[in-house]
């Protein structure tokens, strides 16, 4: 056991700094998220996201987001969610509004000691300055069996993919490697670094992400 966690903290490691300096060249980038849930009984909570980005070396804010939602606990293995997103994303220097209900069906396992976690995620995009359409993502997570110091610092690695109904087309991918911990009860936190490779003009495009989520139950 002594064995497979360290070969799965120098792969966290490993990752993290290669991905950093493998992509140099690529715009980098920092988001933040704030995150809120109330449980409303043993099967239901409600939820609110928010998010915030900044590109060009983290000095322009181009993206912000609201997203309230209701999860659905079925059981110990799978959760269902309805939530609507509001965007704001800066496109040819003006914000530019989407409306995105979506979809997320979460499935959970033990293997080993480690959390996997399989969130299927269809969007439905509604703009008023393009066509509409329609969004396939896929994100698979993988936390370790062990945590770290007094805070719970676990180690994860995720990866998740966007495929657009209207061309069948794979058009971005996220891969992330980063750390949650628990500041203090019903208040987690999490920092991690993420390579973003997007389709754009038939090249892809990468940024490196430094980013920071937070937490908190009622």
């Amino acid at each position: 056991m002594r064995k497979i966690k360290i070969t799965f903290i120098f792969l966290l490691l490993f990752t993290y700094f290669h991905a950093g300096y493998a992509y140099e060249d690529g715009d980098f980038q920092v988001w933040n998220t704030d995150s809120e849930e109330k449980k409303i009984n043993d099967k239901f909570k409600l939820t609110m996201d928010e998010e915030f980005r900044w590109e060009n070396n983290a000095s322009r804010l181009i993206y912000h987001h609201y997203e309230p939602g209701l999860t659905y606990m079925a059981n110990k293995h799978l959760d269902i969610s309805l939530k609507y997103r509001q965007v704001y994303e800066k496109k040819n220097g003006k914000f530019r509004e989407e409306n995105q209900p979506n979809l997320n069906v979460t499935l959970k396992e033990d293997f080993f000691g480690f959390g996997l976690e399989d969130r299927s995620r269809l969007e439905y995009r509604h703009f008023d300055y393009q066509p509409d359409s329609w969004r396939y993502r896929n994100k698979f997570t993988a936390k370790a069996p062990w945590k770290f110091t007094r805070f719970g610092i676990q180690p994860y690695l995720a990866d998740e993919i966007f495929i657009n109904f209207y061309n069948a087309a794979f058009s971005k991918n996220r891969f992330y490697a980063g750390l949650g911990l628990n500041i203090i009860k019903d208040f987690k936190a999490e920092l991690y670094y993420m390579l973003e490779s997007t389709r754009s003009s038939g090249r892809w495009i990468d940024a490196n992400v430094l980013g920071t989520k937070f937490k908190i139950a009622f």
